[in-house]
Formats: structure tokens, sequence, C-alpha cells
């Protein structure tokens, strides 16, 4: 299995993402910057966390229209799994990959710490290294984590079973407490947390793992 990390100017979670990545897949990741147009080599396609254009316009939004993401949108309606943390999760919903918008935290102040997690649904290919229901601790890193959609999409996304991870306790105002969401097809996820940067017992724990082991099975099964 292939996969690779996009970076865009001023990523800075690139590496975390491909050392996560490696540690669980076994072989090299590719880091792909964002003026390249083939990612057909590829079985899965990720987007790290940082502030991407310096955060120009809205959070995500100008990497949203740079080159790659043309390739990775297609990646996506192939099937093929993209997974965006943080600064991905908004390049994703400003791309239309994803439902939704994030929007300044509630109380218009950059976050940082850890958070517990619930894990909503273990039936994807993301979260099979977990049980539903099961807690986990990730940091997070951000000012523009508010999760937020309409009415009408909110129904749809937690009929369709497409909440991953929800906040236990919510720190940035999220609609349904939603820290993580997936498309209709369950192939692309988002979430503000950082699993990345919990997989090895140095970094203070090893929460994040489980979802790097599982991705990795689930996609060579």
């Amino acid at each position: 299995m292939k996969a690779c990390v996009i970076v865009f100017p001023a990523s800075n979670c690139d590496r975390d993402m491909k050392v996560a990545l490696e540690r669980s897949l076994g072989s090299p990741v590719d880091m792909v910057w964002h003026r390249e147009t083939d990612l057909s080599g590829y079985d899965l396609v990720t987007i790290p966390g940082g502030f991407s254009y310096g955060d120009y316009l809205r959070c995500g939004a100008m990497a949203a229209r740079s080159p790659i993401m043309a390739e990775v949108v297609k990646h996506a309606q192939r099937g093929a799994p993209v997974l965006g943390i943080c600064n991905g999760f908004q390049v994703l919903c400003e791309s239309g990959l994803l439902p939704g918008v994030l929007m300044r935290n509630a109380h218009l102040k950059f976050i940082c710490k850890d958070v517990s997690l619930k894990v909503e649904n273990a039936n994807t290919i993301f979260t099979s290294g977990y049980s539903s229901g099961e807690v986990v601790t990730y940091p997070v890193a951000h000012h523009d984590g508010n999760y937020f959609t309409d009415a009408e999409t909110l129904k749809a996304i937690e009929g369709n079973g497409q909440v991953a991870f929800r906040y236990v306790n919510n720190p940035n105002g999220s609609i349904n407490d939603i820290a993580g969401v997936l498309n209709k097809a369950g192939n692309v996820l988002g979430m503000m947390p950082h699993p990345e940067r919990l997989v090895d017992p140095l970094l203070g724990g090893i929460d994040g793992k489980p979802m790097f082991d599982g991705l990795v099975k689930s996609l060579a099964a």
C-alpha cells in the first residue's frame, strides 16, 4: 500500500502525519507538494494540519483551490480514502468533499490542549481500530475548529452515521459536539483533533495509534 501526505505552504504537521503513517505501514510515505497533479499511484491520501497559505481569506480556502486538490477530489470520487486533520479538515470542507464549515472557536481564542473524544462510529476504515463508544484522548490546536452546518445537512449526517468522533467536553462550540465527520460514502474523514500526535509513549500516549493501525489493516484486507 502506498500513502502520501499533501504539503501546502505553511503546513506544519506534515512530518507528524508521515511518521504516524510509517509506523503503522512499515514503509516510506511520500510528501507531495501542492503543485503536483498526479496521485494515481497512491492508495491513501492525507492532508495534514497547519496554516496553509497563512489562513488568508478563510482557513483552507486557498489550499482548496491549489492544483493538487483537483486530483484529491478525483481520488475521493474513485472511492479511495482521504484523511484530513485540523487544517486538512478545513481544506476538505472548503473543497466540497465534506459537508459543513469550520468557524472561529466560540470563545474566539486559540485552543491547544488534550481533549477527550467519544468514538461515535467504529464501523469505518478510519475508526476500525476502536470500539463504538470508546473514549480516547487526542490533542487539539486550532483557532477555527467550530464545526457548523445547516439543520437539514446535520440531520442527514447524523442519520447516515457520518459522525465519526464527538467531543466529550466541547472545547470550541461545534454543533452536536462533532469533532470528526465522514462523507456519505465513508471514504473521506475530516477531524480537528490530532491522532498523529499521540502514537508513541514518548509523546505522552498512544491513543492515536489504533487509528493508523486500523486504517492500514482495513486497506490491506
